[in-house]
């Protein structure tokens, strides 16, 4: 009776494959506690990314998995979530109380990237993390805008530290607070790269589960300067499905494979169409381009992201579509990214040991 209520229970747990994590909750390493009392299961599952709102529907599936068992009469399951601190590079250490830095990133400029950055930073506070937004588009900064933050300033504490400003629960520092928007930025590289260096280590950020680091289009100075002094547990490389972005973003992804940043995949922006009017769904910018390069460069896919001209609307309104629709389709695609995101920064280890498992006959 025992060893059939054991490989039972395991069983059922190795049915279920997360769709964030990809793999069965086992492999993840994800099962805490599991005991058998007669006919009663209890379960505990620790996740390692913001889970907030989407434990319960995890609980959920989960109680009906094992209930399915004929001898199970009930089925407790707990989920919590905690965010750990993943590697970066050789030789860096972590900065403050940050746990993860992630870079997003293009080759090339008006793929999205901003908008998908404001959007994950956003998403992952929605799901209980505690996150920070570092606007490192040092002459084109947008991020203050896409907050509401237009105009604002942060302060200074005691001349040493700034103060990031704070939206929706996200703080955010950028360049933009320290200048006139319309003021261009005529600074050479050495400048530029001293900018962004006091920026993420003169900012006070608290504690922080993760700081999304908004990175210009490009491969330059700024790169450079992020993936040789800042710690990068990860990057997200964003592009939209034409030719053209595509060749940019290899190169983008190559840059970060180069100089040892983990590439957690790619974010296909702008990857469908559908009229407003008639609802016509229409492949503007081609199609299957993000999915053959990630498959070409063994990242994942994360997101396959609409064009719809609320996302624009939205973010240059000051209400990010997590913030402005977080229950609608396009706000769910955000939220699916974010935890596809960091979940690609949980380490499973296909040779975890199953948790030892308690059985009481009753």
């Amino acid at each position: 009776m025992t060893n059939d209520r054991d490989t039972a229970v395991r069983r059922v747990l190795e049915t279920y494959v997360d769709p964030y994590l990809e793999c069965d909750l086992v492999t993840a390493g994800a099962v805490r506690a599991l005991t058998i009392d007669g006919p009663t299961v209890n379960l505990a599952i620790e996740l390692g990314f913001p889970a907030s709102r989407y434990a319960e529907t995890l609980a959920v599936r989960l109680r009906e998995l094992i209930a399915t068992l004929d001898w199970v009469t009930e089925a407790n399951v707990e989920v919590v979530w905690k965010v750990q601190s993943h590697a970066v590079q050789r030789n860096l250490q972590p900065i403050g109380a940050i746990r993860n830095i992630l870079a997003v990133a293009s080759g090339k400029g008006g793929v999205g990237k901003s908008t998908t950055a404001v959007n994950l930073a956003l998403a992952l506070a929605r799901d209980g993390a505690r996150v920070g937004l570092l606007d490192a588009d040092i002459y084109g900064p947008s991020q203050p805008r896409m907050m509401g933050l237009a105009g604002e300033r942060p302060v200074s504490r005691g001349g040493r530290s700034i103060v990031p400003l704070e939206a929706y629960g996200v703080k955010v520092i950028s360049i933009g607070f320290l200048i006139d928007e319309e003021e261009p930025m005529v600074w050479r590289g050495p400048m530029v790269t001293q900018a962004l260096t006091q920026l993420i280590s003169e900012t006070d950020w608290g504690e922080l589960d993760y700081l999304i680091v908004d990175m210009p289009p490009g491969t330059g100075d700024i790169q450079l300067t992020l993936s040789q002094r800042v710690p990068v547990s990860g990057a997200v490389i964003v592009t939209t499905p034409q030719d053209i972005a595509l060749i940019d973003a290899r190169k983008g992804l190559r840059m970060f494979q180069k100089v040892e940043v983990p590439v957690l995949g790619i974010v296909e922006n702008m990857s469908t169409h559908i009229c407003s009017q008639c609802g016509h769904e229409e492949h503007v910018f081609g199609t299957g381009g993000g999915r053959r390069m990630a498959e070409q460069y063994g990242v994942a896919l994360l997101a396959e992201l609409p064009l719809d001209v609320r996302i624009r609307e939205q973010a240059d309104g000051g209400t990010p579509t997590v913030v402005a629709e977080p229950d609608s389709p396009l706000g769910q695609a955000y939220m699916d990214m974010s935890r596809r995101i960091a979940a690609k920064l949980v380490r499973t280890d296909a040779g975890t040991v199953f948790p030892t498992i308690s059985v009481e006959d009753s």
